[in-house]
């Protein structure tokens, strides 16, 4: 070895240990509503709070299944829960409403249709005498 390469090696040119790159761990993949959902589901919230039904939401998007919260006051339990279960969609359906006391109150494939349970009711009608 010259002197030169002698000194080259002493400064760490030439054998410079490579950074040890640690692999990311992967990603946990999280079940989320969609545009389409998500729209669908604000519709019937907005008109719930416009009727005053209505005051708070949470949405929490969890590993293996999303959950739409909905309370009439945000310091209470929630009212109703929609939630989106994909493993369940080729049994009973990916959607369901469950009420306050953990009840199913409608399940189905079609989300519309799964909400059509909290629409409002008309219950006074006019009758002809």
């Amino acid at each position: 070895m010259s002197e030169a390469d002698d000194s080259a090696f002493q400064r760490g040119a030439g054998l410079s240990p490579q950074p040890q790159s640690h692999p990311a761990p992967p990603s946990r993949p999280v079940v989320a509503f969609n545009r389409r959902e998500l729209d669908t589901i604000l519709r019937l919230y907005g008109r719930m709070v416009a009727d005053g039904e209505w005051r708070d939401y949470a949405m929490d998007l969890l590993k293996d299944k999303a959950v739409f919260s909905v309370f009439r006051r945000s310091s209470e339990m929630p009212l109703y829960r929609i939630e989106k279960d994909p493993k369940l969609s080729r049994r009973q359906g990916a959607y369901s409403v469950v009420a306050a006391g953990g009840m199913i109150l409608k399940r189905g494939h079609d989300l519309a249709q799964v909400l059509r349970v909290l629409e409002k009711k008309k219950h006074l009608r006019l009758v002809e005498a």
